[in-house]
């Protein structure tokens, strides 16, 4: 609660008179703090709640705001010439009564933290309970120096609500690896904790090392707390004292790249600085959901404008993870693509034994691909859609949902090095780009079905800095620098035991979309809903900072939305409600279609997927302007 505005010094001079006349109540002295005022001591909270009586006609409840350091009841004091000091029995600064009320706070839904303190002890805190939405691990960090929670080590609490526990960490930072180190005799993980406790895995933080681990149904100690946190935190002190912080150049690559097991969060985030650096600029948000795409299932789509970057992407990521050119293969679809054959020859009629490869040379990535299983294999397939899909890649649809093998001749034995079938490995990725024009197709449910379907577009301010920037793009320079993360990529994309977070709200956010684009046929089925949940999956593995929201409107609009299509008859309510249904309760998609209404699409206290509101609102433009309307037109 804040703290009324209209408080002065003279309400607050007639606080401490009454406390003068009537003393400090049993419940009403502090703990850490004293005011000193003309030789005495007074309660800081004590003062502000008496002093609303006299301003505002009643006792504040000083269980309703917070003291301490950088508060409002101690900037209040100090801004009207009052000074506060330390009580000398606590000279440490205890901080039991802050974690007291950030247990308290985690059961419930409020996000807000301005009651808490923002230093202890000369370092910064940092709590969190979730932006947006309600995070499922809560926590309080303390910072010094140039360390940051995306780029350093420092102690932190850690709350495991389904598991009762709050660990005091050793923290490690998630979204870039730390240059600083803890340095511990015999540190011991949050992850290996939980596999000693039979408690599963962490759904977060699992690198993170434990200092102290407290249990959460029971009372907890209030020396002991003060004493592990004191003791952690000197600790850091000494740390940070004798081990100078050398920050790397701006041309530095991360030193993660040396680190197979510190891979899963940096692998997208490490090749769009590196890519930036070579000239080709892409987004966080779309880096993201391609490769978390590709982990999830190894068929992406990219669709969109003409020039934006969609084969530059696919031709990068694969320069920069793959170890030589032979891993990766870039394929121009014709438009006289009927059959298979022009990705995986054919046997030869007029010879016996001999098998005529394509000159492309996608047969022989595929048969490196299956010999090779540590290491990814890139099939991009440039403008896919120039051709019927469905002709001429039928079969690999196929084998990726079945595991059955790819018949290639009706032979014992190899015929001039091919096989008689060869399996669909899961090392090998396969990405099409898409233009939509004239001269194209459209994908038919059973393609999409079966993809991730990742939209280009390029915004004025992408433009603009396109525009300005006179760096040429060299892809070249990206050739190999990603090669050590190749392992951990592929064991991402092999495993299936990743763990989704929040499953209860993507499940009920799921059947919502699926009740309404059943009203038009494009609902989805068990194979979408399975590979959406592996998604979530994935990126709760790769990129800790996103929420399930985040995930949940990558998921729209990479699962869902792609086979929208129709007329306006038949898709006008539909695409009302889907656009309510990305908002937070109460909004109204209507009132976005008011003319000359702005929209802000960062506002998340009205929009809760706000990329997959965005394509709808094109959609539904499209679908008024033209009396139809579809993904790939919009």
């Amino acid at each position: 609660m804040a703290i009324p505005k209209n408080i002065t010094k003279e309400h607050l001079l007639n606080a401490i008179l009454k406390i003068d006349e009537e003393g400090v109540p049993n419940d009403g002295d502090s703990q850490y703090y004293d005011v000193d005022y003309n030789g005495k001591k007074y309660p800081p909270k004590l003062i502000v709640s008496f002093a609303n009586l006299f301003a505002n006609g009643e006792i504040l409840d000083r269980k309703l705001f917070a003291g301490g350091m950088d508060t409002e009841c101690f900037k209040l004091l100090e801004q009207n010439g009052f000074t506060i000091k330390t009580k000398s029995a606590n000279i440490n600064m205890a901080y039991f009564e802050e974690i007291k009320k950030f247990l308290i706070q985690s059961e419930t839904n409020e996000l807000g933290i301005s009651n808490y303190l923002k230093n202890f002890q000369g370092f910064t805190v940092k709590v969190s309970f979730g932006k947006g939405n309600v995070a499922r691990i809560p926590w309080i960090a303390f910072l010094k120096d140039t360390q940051t929670v995306q780029d350093g080590i420092y102690p932190v609490y850690l709350l495991y609500k389904d598991k009762k526990i709050l660990v005091l960490s050793y923290g490690l930072s998630e979204t870039n690896q730390p240059i600083t180190h803890w340095n511990l005799p015999n540190p011991k993980s949050i992850k290996k904790y939980f596999e000693e406790n039979m408690l599963g895995s962490p759904e977060r933080y699992g690198n993170s090392l434990v200092y102290k681990v407290y249990k959460t149904d029971s009372a907890l100690n209030e020396k002991e707390i003060d004493e592990d946190l004191n003791s952690i935190l000197e600790t850091y002190r000494e740390i940070l004292l004798h081990n100078p912080i050398q920050r790397p150049t701006p041309m530095t690559i991360p030193s993660v790249m040396s680190d197979h097991n510190s891979h899963d969060q940096f692998i997208h985030q490490t090749f769009a600085v590196i890519a930036k650096k070579s000239g080709f600029s892409i987004s966080s948000n779309i880096c993201l959901r391609f490769i978390g795409s590709l982990l999830t299932k190894p068929f992406v789509v990219l669709t969109g404008l003409s020039g934006s970057g969609k084969t530059k992407l696919a031709q990068a990521f694969a320069m920069w993870i793959c170890e030589n050119k032979t891993q990766y293969c870039i394929v121009p679809v014709g438009a006289d693509w009927t059959n298979r054959e022009p990705l995986l020859g054919f046997p030869n009629a007029l010879k016996e034994y001999e098998y005529v490869k394509p000159d492309n040379k996608v047969l022989d990535l595929i048969i490196e691909a299956n010999k090779n299983s540590d290491r990814p294999y890139f099939l991009i397939l440039d403008e896919m859609n120039l051709s019927h899909v469905e002709r001429y890649f039928a079969d690999f649809l196929s084998v990726m949902e079945s595991k059955n093998n790819l018949s290639l001749h009706a032979g014992e034995k190899d015929w001039n090095g091919v096989p008689s079938e060869i399996g669909f490995p899961k090392n090998l990725f396969i990405i099409g780009t898409v233009n939509i024009d004239e001269t194209t197709y459209m994908f038919s449910p059973k393609v999409l079905d079966r993809a991730n379907v990742i939209e280009f577009r390029v915004t004025e301010e992408e433009m603009k800095s396109y525009l300005e920037s006179n760096m040429p793009v060299n892809l070249e320079n990206l050739e190999r620098l990603g090669a050590s993360m190749a392992k951990s990529f592929i064991e991402i994309a092999k495993d299936n035991n990743h763990s989704t977070i929040d499953f209860v709200e993507l499940n009920n956010s799921l059947m919502k979309f699926f009740s309404e684009l059943k009203k038009t046929g494009a609902e989805f089925g068990y194979r979408s809903a399975s590979e959406i949940h592996r998604f979530a999956a994935v990126i709760n593995k790769i990129e800790s900072s996103w929420t399930i929201s985040d995930i949940i409107d990558a998921s729209i609009m990479q699962k869902l939305l792609p086979k929208v299509h129709g007329s306006r008859r038949k898709l006008e309510p539909v695409l009302k409600t889907l656009g309510t249904l990305c908002l937070q309760d109460g909004q109204r998609f209507e009132d976005l279609l008011m003319p000359k209404t702005e929209i802000d699409f960062s506002d998340t206290t009205k929009i809760k997927y706000p990329v997959s509101l965005e394509k709808i609102l094109r959609m539904y433009d499209n679908l008024i302007s033209n009396g139809f309307t579809s993904y790939a037109e919009a």
